[in-house]
């Protein structure tokens, strides 16, 4: 009786698979290098022993491979992120809101060139395809996830909103969590930026010669971030 064969296409996938990540590790390599700016499918290739034409079977273009490359660093962050929160998920929410923002901080401070690609400065004439967006969205997800669960659990307080950010409060809340009160969901936007900004100001040297003792630093700065997005510290 002869063995049951493989599925059609199975080995070309396979080989499809194994060269495509080939090619992002090649590529994470010159971004370590000469950042995304620089970043050359014709020098990924020459580091592979590829012609050209045979990497544009798998990227067509450089934009191709940056947007695979941003996918893949949001998805590791994002996947981080839940790890540490799923190991703390019954605690109280601003101890699960710490844990993930000390996530964030440990992936940024180990893929430092992946985390300038997806927060760092631009790259020229590149524009983030929208397919980058449940990706990049996985961390502000569960940060909301957080105080979404404190606010069904009563443990949430409302922070004030400025009369003139109404307006702009609604249309957040309605796009991104239309459960919650625009002026948390206003305080969530504002700390997810503050969020990115302390780990930026670690990670590219503007806390060289002023933050020294920089990890309770950070723990103390996101606990005050939870506290403006109205999470009770002495919540059970």
């Amino acid at each position: 009786m002869s063995s049951p064969s493989a599925p059609p296409g199975g080995a070309r996938a396979r080989a499809r698979l194994e060269v495509t990540a080939a090619i992002k590790e090649a590529a994470r390599r010159h971004l370590a290098a000469g950042g995304a700016a620089q970043l050359s499918l014709r020098a990924v290739a020459r580091e592979l022993g590829m012609v050209s034409s045979a990497l544009y079977r798998y990227f067509p273009s450089r934009d191709d491979l940056l947007t695979a490359l941003i996918t893949d660093a949001y998805d590791s962050l994002g996947e981080a992120a839940e790890t540490a929160h799923a190991e703390v998920a019954d605690a109280a929410p601003p101890h699960r809101w710490t844990t993930v923002c000390e996530a964030v901080r440990r992936w940024a401070l180990a893929h430092p060139h992946e985390y300038a690609l997806i927060y760092g400065t631009p790259v020229p004439g590149y524009h983030a395809p929208l397919t980058t967006l449940p990706a990049a969205s996985r961390v502000g997800l569960l940060l909301i996830g957080v105080a979404r669960d404190a606010h069904r659990r009563g443990q949430l307080a409302e922070p004030p909103l400025p009369a003139g950010c109404r307006a702009e409060a609604a249309r957040l809340a309605a796009d991104l969590a239309p459960d919650l009160p625009p002026a948390t969901v206003t305080a969530l936007v504002a700390a997810w930026a503050q969020l990115y900004g302390l780990v930026g100001f670690e990670l590219f040297g503007q806390f060289d010669r002023m933050v020294e003792d920089r990890e309770p630093f950070f723990r103390h700065a996101t606990a005050r971030l939870a506290e403006g997005v109205g999470l009770r510290a002495g919540a059970a």
